[in-house]
């Protein structure tokens, strides 16, 4: 039996600002970044204690590949800020060829590294503050206030209970497209396959880390897991459904099958060694879950391809040389003018999607998004129809890559290399 309930109530209003951001993973914190440092006021709405999302609570610790495989820097910007940052105090896997900037020769030896989640998720915090944007922690957006598909305001809830919050832009960074969907916008609902790991140390590994003062190899090392299946589905369990990570029964069933298979994996590792679960996720693992539906798409066959509206290349983290450009058109909807999202909400397709979702492209959208909205509030132009070169001339500016050089391009292009990456990605 269906069954609701009516209730009548008032809602205190919280503040006002020119810019809400939900949610404060790397694609919020960039977009929250890049407002603030226009002299915008801006609110960023988390509903963890710490900021990173996936990339920290949720332990995917890894900067990608930000390069093309030979040896050129394509995504820079404020990805390339967060990635300094993220290593600059805790334990980095940085190759020495990319220590010192874009090596000086062609090489095959990639830019990525892994970092600490913690030491991370506390620079990014000391980063945004000292810039001026004010953080709600432990505070989720409950609802979003419409009318005529512009959105009027969203009611938050935290300890100090519900209220109400208005803003002249909004950014869905939720990673789930949750102010979107609850806005009316249309989406377009994911999968996710079973997959649930976190870290643990070993008495080797202590004594190794010990040994070479790198806590790499404590916390990089050694996984402890309970679904191991990887972005491409291989060893998904036949009898676990795929997650959808938008349904409250849905997250619940994945988090006690994936922490209940944990406890039995440790208990089987801890009787041939002894260890310890050092870290567990406190977010689902999930990466696509929801997303817009965009003015634009991007799909896997638009390698090499270039968009007119494209707010930054992007390399293909998995295979070396693939090459991509994000379509503005993928990060708003028409109908919607002060509504963008950024990060594994961007309108992705298929294998496109993951190459859209992972940190380094996450931030170039969320800095997109934060800029656009800028641009937004002082032109008067709805950002689902914004002029895209003045947003492309800031992102230029601030040091990304708009346009890939067609030089960079196999030739014949099917010669690219298609053999998938060890990056360590799952």
């Amino acid at each position: 039996m269906n069954k609701t309930i009516e209730r009548t109530e008032k809602i205190p209003f919280y503040r006002n600002c020119d810019i809400l951001v939900a949610g404060g993973g790397v694609a919020g914190a960039a977009a929250a970044l890049a407002a603030a440092r226009e002299g915008k006021e801006v609110i960023l709405i988390e509903k963890s204690c710490i900021l990173g999302g996936l990339s920290t609570i949720g332990l995917i610790n890894l900067f990608v590949p930000m390069c093309n495989g030979r040896g050129k820097r394509i995504i820079a910007g404020m990805a390339e800020e967060f990635l300094q940052l993220a290593i600059r105090d805790g334990y980095d896997t940085l190759p020495a060829a990319w220590k010192h900037g874009e090596p000086a020769e062609p090489t095959a030896v990639r830019c990525l590294s892994r970092f600490s989640p913690w030491v991370f998720a506390l620079q990014l915090t000391e980063l945004l503050t000292a810039s001026g944007v004010r953080i709600l922690f432990d505070t989720v957006v409950t609802d979003v206030i419409m009318k005529n598909g512009v959105c009027e305001g969203v009611l938050i809830q935290n300890k100090s209970g519900r209220s109400y919050c208005t803003a002249s832009a909004y950014i869905d960074a939720t990673g789930d497209a949750d102010l979107l969907f609850r806005a009316g916008v249309p989406t377009v609902q994911g999968k996710n396959y079973f997959i649930y790991v976190g870290l643990a140390a070993t008495l080797d590994s202590c004594r190794e880390t010990a040994e070479t003062g790198d806590f790499a190899r404590l916390l990089s090392n050694k996984l402890i897991h309970g679904g191991f299946a990887d972005l491409y589905g291989r060893n998904q369990p036949a009898d676990v459904p795929l997650y959808k990570g938008t349904e409250g029964d849905d997250v619940s069933d994945y988090l006690v099958r994936n922490q209940r298979l944990m406890l039995a994996n440790y208990k089987k590792t801890a009787a041939e060694t002894p260890c310890d679960i050092l870290s567990m996720p406190i977010m689902p693992q999930f990466r696509t879950t929801r997303r817009i539906d965009g003015n634009a798409t991007l799909r896997e066959s638009d390698a090499y391809r270039h968009f007119d509206d494209s707010i930054g290349a992007i390399c293909d983290f998995d295979r070396r040389d693939y090459l991509y450009e994000i379509p503005y058109g993928a990060l708003v909807r028409k109908g919607f003018p002060n509504l963008i999202t950024a990060g594994r909400s961007a309108s992705g397709e298929g294998y496109a999607w993951d190459v859209l979702r992972v940190i380094p492209p996450a931030i170039v959208s969320g800095q997109a998004a934060g800029l656009a909205a800028v641009q937004s509030i002082g032109s008067g132009v709805g950002m689902d129809v914004l002029p895209v070169e003045p947003l492309q001339r800031a992102m230029a500016k601030a040091g990304n890559m708009i346009h890939f050089d067609d030089s960079l391009v196999p030739a014949g292009k099917a010669e690219a290399d298609d053999a998938r990456a060890d990056t360590g990605h799952f």
